[in-house]
């Protein structure tokens, strides 16, 4: 189950169809002050501008020059082999695995603390090992990143906003 923020602040989940009621009414209760949050800082930030097509250029240029070699660090620190690298100017996701092994980026990582992009980076090699969000993946991400719990909810607490300004810039500045 997950709860999102949309771009108008309104709280959507995605919950399994098999899903006991009962699970999903304890579920939205435990996110509901996250939810509650979040939607009221967006709707803060609804005169945010969207990225200029120089500062995507720029974000994308900075993330083909750093995250190569952070991929290249951390595979090597898990013994995992990766196909591409791709950077992209996306609006719903950080970083993707295919059942490949080819990896996929956001390019507005390259605006993120580093430890940001390598939570990132390291989340993603991971699903090469594992291709779910199990107990035994989150092992292996603290492994080589102990403080991922830390970089991951600055991620979450700060991601959207950069979301939202590429949704803009995606647009057309209007959303």
């Amino acid at each position: 189950m997950e709860i999102q923020i949309d771009d108008f602040g309104r709280a959507v989940m995605r919950v399994p169809l098999t899903a006991p009621e009962d699970d999903v009414r304890k579920f939205f209760l435990s996110k509901r002050e996250w939810a509650e949050m979040h939607a009221e800082k967006l709707k803060r930030s609804v005169g945010d501008p969207g990225f200029t097509e120089a500062e995507v250029k720029t974000m994308s240029d900075a993330a083909l020059r750093i995250i190569p070699p952070r991929v290249r660090y951390f595979a090597e620190a898990l013994g995992v082999p990766f196909g591409r690298i791709t950077v992209r100017n996306q609006v719903t996701k950080w970083g993707s695995c295919t059942a490949g092994g080819d990896l996929n980026f956001n390019c507005m990582l390259a605006a993120m603390p580093e430890k940001v992009l390598d939570s990132v980076v390291v989340h993603e090699l991971c699903h090469i090992m594992h291709r779910d969000h199990s107990p035994a993946f989150y092992k292996t991400v603290r492994s080589v990143m102990p403080d991922y719990d830390v970089w991951r909810a600055w991620l979450r607490e700060n991601g959207s906003a950069y979301m939202r300004r590429m949704r803009i810039y995606r647009e057309g500045g209007v959303l």
